[in-house]
């Protein structure tokens, strides 16, 4: 009775205030600047490559479908974390409303875990071209290719559903001060003024079926890639393929890197500073840098920019 008392006493936090990145005046107006570019070029960059997958019947392979997905991914990425992180470096810390932050953080879950998926369907795809080529074009027909992102995305919802839901039901009676620039998990339950073992336990376990699952996948098919082109007899064919394998790796082990050291923990992160510095990895660095890895550095995608822009 009396613990029933206690609980109907406890105010239930209305909205959140988040710090943002930096609270430093001095700094603040500087990392606008730099933050509204990196926005801006994240946008053109994958606006660009979405346009001429589109546009453009030679790019309409399987490789490039993934590109596309990803493309759009990242638009919706860092369209859903970068206006609050921008917010905050321009009016400083500020309220946020307990349903647009779940909210976010919705959205959030859904493409992060989106994302681990379409990693691994491009490694699977690189693979099958690479080390079974005679089979590509029945392995990675249309209906292969709509399926696995199909399956990316409705896989991220799902995920998304059972971890907003177990964090919205917690109980949240003050303090209220998000030490973070958009709403994520691990600033959430140091916030929870109720047993979170659950949530945790929901947490750690999806992290652990999405991230270390999906890359596993990643890291097995580029490991075979390399397998298979150290027996390729030409010096030429075996340092292209390096070349575009490791900076594909690349991008997979920063993102991969910093997202799993956060979110496969089961115990609450107290380094916030920390926790916002890897966040900005994989929030804005990777969005801005899969476009140039992926695309741009492509010839097939160089051959349509100089068409569709009439280059020399």
């Amino acid at each position: 009775m009396e613990r029933s008392l206690e609980q109907s006493n406890m105010t239930r936090v209305q909205q959140f205030i988040l710090l943002g990145l930096s609270t430093r005046l001095d700094i603040r107006d500087a990392l606008f600047a730099v933050f509204l570019s990196l926005y801006l070029l994240t946008l053109l960059e994958n606006t660009l490559i979405i346009y001429l997958i589109c546009s453009h019947s030679e790019l309409h392979k399987p490789m490039y479908f993934f590109l596309g997905n990803l493309s759009c991914l990242e638009i919706c990425y860092v369209s859903v974390t970068m206006p609050t992180l921008l917010v905050g470096l321009w009016t400083g810390p500020y309220h946020i409303s307990f349903t647009l932050c779940m909210t976010q953080l919705f959205f959030f879950i859904v493409l992060i875990c989106t994302e681990c998926t379409l990693l691994a369907s491009m490694a699977y795809d690189r693979y099958v071209a690479i080390c079974r080529p005679l089979h590509y074009p029945l392995l990675m027909r249309p209906q292969v290719c709509l399926g696995l992102a199909l399956s990316s995305w409705l896989g991220g919802l799902v995920v998304s559903v059972a971890k907003t839901t177990c964090i919205a039901s917690l109980s949240y009676c003050g303090p209220n001060v998000l030490n973070q620039f958009f709403c994520d998990v691990s600033p959430l339950l140091n916030l929870s003024c109720t047993h979170v073992a659950l949530t945790e336990l929901v947490d750690f376990i999806s992290a652990i079926v999405i991230f270390c699952g999906t890359l596993l996948v990643s890291l097995a098919s580029y490991s075979a890639i390399g397998m298979a082109v150290l027996r390729m007899p030409s010096a030429a064919a075996r340092r292209k393929a390096f070349s575009t394998c490791a900076s594909h790796l690349v991008v997979v082990g920063i993102f991969y890197s910093a997202a799993l050291f956060i979110y496969c923990r089961p115990s609450r992160i107290k380094s916030m500073d920390l926790n916002k510095v890897l966040s900005v990895i994989y929030t804005v660095v990777t969005p801005l840098c899969n476009p140039i890895i992926y695309c741009l550095r492509n010839k097939e995608v160089h051959t349509v920019l100089q068409k569709t822009f009439h280059w020399p």
